[in-house]
């Protein structure tokens, strides 16, 4: 079964439907490539996905110790290269609301930087991950 379907709006926009749920998302081209920068543009879309994928299996590994980490946050920051265009660099900086054991902190902290999504994006790509607890 198919994940996604991807339609072209025209004006550098798409529309990006989850198959399963229908949820849906628009990315627009940036303003530094053309586009209206009115949305997410698709190399966000992979920055983001991230820190998704990190929270996420954070959140995975929170429920087995019994550690509640919501409100936890993310900042994204993508910084790109040219010839050939591509994202050059992920920064990911982590805001942890909760007080935790040494231990369980680390056990947190590589389990995200063992996400699907760290591990899919091209090695030549820098990610640098920060992690504030407390």
């Amino acid at each position: 079964m198919s994940t996604a379907k991807v339609t072209y709006l025209g004006g550098l926009r798409t529309e990006s439907e989850h198959i399963k749920s229908g949820n849906k998302y628009i990315t627009d081209a940036p303003t530094d490539n053309h586009g209206k920068g009115e949305a997410f543009s698709p190399t966000d879309t992979v920055a983001t996905g991230l820190a998704n994928c990190m929270l996420t299996m954070m959140g995975i590994k929170a429920n087995d110790l019994q550690v509640d980490l919501e409100g936890s946050t993310a900042t994204v920051t993508k910084t790109m290269a040219s010839n050939p265009r591509r994202i050059s660099k992920i920064e990911v900086v982590f805001n942890l609301p909760v007080v935790l054991e040494e231990k369980h902190k680390k056990l947190l902290e590589k389990t995200a930087n063992t996400c699907p999504v760290h591990y899919s994006l091209h090695p030549d790509i820098e990610k640098v991950i920060i992690f504030n607890w407390g």
